[in-house]
């Protein structure tokens, strides 16, 4: 078994083409449409990156480096290849784009804009977020007509809640750094995805968020293999 086939994967139909969602694990995804290869936070202790495809874009959501793994990186990244990034990310990294909060961009003919990814609640004991707002980023992709969220290190922001239109959304449940089960159902509710994928969850049950959205016919609770 090559090691591609190791890691489950979704093929999501677009109006212009299959998206192929392959779950490596933790905060890092991969995803091909119409031959580009997306990497998403890239990071070496869920794959064996030298026996991936290389990345014609990847994407940084943030600086903390279980996302931004230098090894993993130098591993997917070709002089061909276009890196997406925070600005506190660029100051690490050569030759990226700075998205901030709140940014429209297209790259490789795949639409992204840029939210806010932080915490509102989930603080060190020196009483500052794990995520400071303004530091991070998620992004949505879309591809064809459809809109996937990838939400990064963050928790239930009114900005998350205002968002509409989207088809995928991947949600953290890393506790206590991100969300709750019951933070990621609130979110959920708010801006209703059609398919929803609990992922970088760690040991979070992910059975309690199944149960808590079992009544929301709308969305699709799908999980794979994320922690």
């Amino acid at each position: 078994m090559s090691p591609q086939e190791t890691h489950e994967k979704d093929k999501i139909p677009t109006s212009a083409g299959d998206l192929v969602i392959t779950f490596l694990g933790h905060g890092s995804l991969m995803f091909d449409f119409n031959r580009v290869n997306i990497s998403v936070d890239p990071f070496s202790r869920v794959a064996d990156y030298t026996q991936l495809p290389k990345a014609d874009l990847i994407l940084i959501t943030h600086e903390h480096h279980d996302h931004l793994d230098k090894s993993a990186l130098d591993m997917v990244r070709t002089e061909n290849s276009d890196l997406v990034l925070t600005e506190t990310c660029a100051q690490q990294l050569e030759g990226g784009i700075v998205m901030h909060n709140g940014d429209m961009i297209e790259v490789r003919g795949i639409p992204i804009e840029s939210v806010p990814a932080y915490n509102l609640v989930h603080k060190r004991e020196n009483g500052q977020p794990f995520h400071p707002k303004g530091r991070g980023n998620g992004y949505i992709l879309t591809f064809g007509e459809v809109r996937v969220y990838i939400a990064a290190d963050t928790e239930n922001t009114p900005e998350m809640k205002a968002l509409t239109g989207i088809n995928v959304a991947f949600l953290p449940m890393n506790l206590p750094y991100t969300m709750t089960p019951e933070m990621v159902a609130d979110a959920a509710r708010a801006f209703k995805p059609t398919i929803l994928y609990p992922y970088h969850f760690g040991s979070t049950n992910t059975n309690e968020l199944v149960e808590l959205l079992k009544n929301e016919k709308d969305i699709e609770v799908r999980i794979r293999k994320m922690a």
